[in-house]
């Protein structure tokens, strides 16, 4: 099943209140930020053998990866914010 099927609800409200590219932004920052906190959980349960405060080198990698998909996507909606902005205000 497609994301566009399993998330139709919310992507027809984020989209209907911030336009279709922010809305579906919006969703895949949820989205990760849902499974962010699945494996944020998990690394509970699989503490590095080597430093038992940190989870394992290869949830490290991945919660890496996911902070470093949330920051590209918060700077692209700042981005269309900005622009938006500046449209709106040569209009007048």
């Amino acid at each position: 099943m497609s994301v566009f099927d399993e998330q139709r609800e919310e992507l027809e409200r984020h989209e209907f209140m911030m336009g279709v590219e922010r809305g579906r932004l919006a969703v895949a920052l949820d989205l990760l930020t849902d499974a962010l906190i699945m494996v944020g959980q998990h690394g509970v349960y699989c503490a590095s053998t080597r430093n038992p405060n940190k989870p394992a080198l290869d949830l490290q990698a991945v919660l890496g990866g996911m902070n470093g998909a949330k920051e590209l996507i918060q700077s692209v909606m700042e981005e269309l914010r900005k622009d938006r902005d500046q449209g709106a205000g040569t209009r007048d």
